[in-house]
């Protein structure tokens, strides 16, 4: 006999949204449990109660486990609808399962995104407490100094806090433009763009070639590919999933 779980992990493991997105669905009063709205923290049991999302009732056991990397376009929008009509990255990856994306990129940002159903590896790759490191290739305006980045590298405060742990190289510079590799270990909104802004530089073109343990590799814009049983098996153990 199944016993009861919290709400946020039936999500999860039902390949609805990641822990954190369905706590934030169940605060926005999204989610029904037996028809009735269901509370953050709440429990329930899998297959007994009757459990919604916008009046969709979720799987009755655990979907398969899908775990797709797309190289995204510049203008596509993050998530799985857009009020304002804009494409999405569920618009260009077309699959029979529901899937979400694993964080999120910027809608003028490209690269590599992870899309998948499976909340529980989600969650992990996107809390703050596992440090997961997510690597760029930025193009910025002018000449970088390394002067400059070692402001970076020393530890920077933006409005919503500090940066943490930043990894930076210059690889190439001149008057117009230079290119620099720049690893994170947590994702916010436009943080490349506003890093290098607080050291007076302009990002022109930004991609994502790294996230966790993955590379985008030779993978074209606009292409996305099912991951390897192998590397999603890394991927879990990155983040102590094995």
């Amino acid at each position: 006999m199944r016993k009861p779980e919290r709400l946020n992990k039936i999500l999860a493991q039902a390949g609805i949204a990641s822990r954190r997105k369905a706590d934030e669905l169940i605060e926005q009063g999204r989610v029904t449990v037996n028809g009735k709205v269901a509370r953050l923290g709440q429990k329930a049991v899998w297959g007994r109660d009757r459990i919604e999302v916008d009046g969709e009732p979720i799987p009755s056991r655990p979907p398969k486990k899908v775990y797709i990397m797309l190289n995204k376009p510049f203008g596509v929008i993050s998530s799985l609808k857009d009020p304002g009509g804009r494409p999405t990255v569920i618009d260009i990856v077309k699959v029979p399962q529901r899937i979400f994306p694993v964080g999120r990129l910027d809608f003028d940002t490209l690269g590599l995104l992870l899309l998948t159903n499976d909340g529980e590896l989600a969650y992990r790759l996107t809390h703050p407490k596992f440090q997961v490191p997510r690597t760029y290739k930025a193009t910025i305006r002018g000449k970088v100094k390394e002067k400059r980045l070692d402001i970076i590298r020393k530890g920077l405060t933006l409005s919503d806090g500090p940066v943490g742990r930043v990894k930076v190289k210059l690889l190439e510079s001149n008057e117009k433009r230079s290119t620099v590799r720049i690893t994170v270990y947590q994702g916010r909104s436009r943080m490349i763009r506003r890093i290098f802004e607080a050291i007076g530089y302009e990002v022109i073109h930004l991609i994502r070639t790294g996230f966790a343990n993955l590379m985008l590799g030779n993978l074209k814009v606009g292409e996305y590919r099912f991951l390897e049983k192998e590397e999603v098996e890394a991927l879990k153990r990155f983040v102590g999933l094995r």
